[in-house]
C-alpha cells in the first residue's frame, strides 16, 4: 500500500474491523472542511499501522510454524504479570 496514494475506500479495506471502518467512515464524512485532513490523516496513520501489525503477526506465526523464536527483542512480563495478579488477589478481587 505504501507505493499507491491512500484513499478513503483503501483506509477502510486496511482497517480490516467492520466497526472501525464504521466509525472511520462516520468521523470522515462528519468532519468540517478545514478538519477533513487531519481526520484523513489520523486514519491514514491507523490503517498503516494495523497493516504493519497484521504484517509483523503473519511473521511471528510463520517463524512459530518454523519452529523458530521470532525476530526482534521480547521481554517476559511474566514475573510482573504474576505479581500484578498477587496483589490484585490480596485485594479480594477475582
Amino acid at each position: 500500500m505504501s507505493e499507491q496514494s491512500w484513499t478513503i475506500e483503501s483506509i477502510r479495506d486496511a482497517l480490516g474491523n467492520p466497526a472501525l471502518a464504521q466509525r472511520f467512515l462516520g468521523e470522515i464524512n462528519r468532519a468540517p472542511a478545514h478538519e477533513l485532513l487531519g481526520v484523513f490523516a489520523r486514519w491514514e496513520r491507523i490503517a498503516k499501522d494495523t497493516l504493519a501489525a497484521v504484517e509483523r503477526g503473519r511473521e511471528i506465526a510463520a517463524a512459530d510454524a518454523r519452529g523458530e523464536q521470532p525476530a526482534g527483542q521480547w521481554t517476559d512480563a511474566t514475573d510482573r504479570v504474576l505479581a500484578d495478579a498477587d496483589r490484585i488477589r490480596a485485594r479480594g478481587a477475582a
